[in-house]
């Protein structure tokens, strides 16, 4: 029970993490202005790591990728924890090729999953919003950050009645992914 708990924390903590390094990323991917309460919370909460790994890990046409590889890495040290302590793991087990690849791989898997869950609740925040309260304080940044993935749908779909129907459309297609994700990792769980 101890264990499950811990297990629980730690994979809530990684999530977070992880989740605000993604969260960084996208906020720059998509040029949403980090003069708001969420871009100041990002950056106060990722600057210790992000600034640093950049030195190594420069940006690429405007991208941040540390940002990327740290929620990567999150995710990595988390399932390494959980490796070492499960019954067929173990501290010897953890320097075979084999199980860094797959460790790699897992978490590699995890990372896209948790973007598609923040793209997902960036989603239905703005729609929420839209309907709500467009013009709070926090729309324009949700706005910036849901465009890209909504505009695509966009050109497809009219408005119907005024409404825009392209985030139902595009919550379909991540959940779609996010079964995808999740078969793949059962089955590469169940067979690695």
């Amino acid at each position: 029970m101890l264990a499950q708990s811990l297990f629980f924390i730690l994979q809530t903590a990684a999530q977070l993490l992880g989740g605000i390094f993604l969260l960084r990323f996208l906020m720059q991917w998509a040029r949403a202005p980090f003069r708001n309460p969420i871009g100041q919370f990002v950056i106060a909460a990722s600057d210790w790591a992000v600034l640093p790994l950049r030195r190594v890990i420069p940006g690429l046409w405007g991208v941040d990728l540390s940002s990327l590889v740290l929620a990567w890495i999150v995710q990595y040290v988390y399932y390494m924890v959980v490796f070492a302590a499960s019954p067929i793991g173990g501290l010897d087990a953890l320097v075979t090729p084999g199980v860094i690849g797959t460790v790699a791989l897992a978490a590699l898997i995890e990372t896209a999953r948790l973007f598609l869950y923040l793209v997902f609740g960036i989603v239905i925040l703005t729609a929420i919003m839209s309907w709500v309260n467009p013009y709070a304080p926090l729309a324009p940044v949700l706005n910036a950050l849901a465009r890209p993935f909504l505009a695509p749908f966009q050109r497809f779909i009219p408005l119907v009645g005024g409404v825009d129907l392209s985030p139902i459309a595009l919550i379909i297609v991540l959940q779609l992914l996010l079964g995808l994700l999740s078969g793949l990792r059962y089955s590469f769980f169940a067979h690695g």
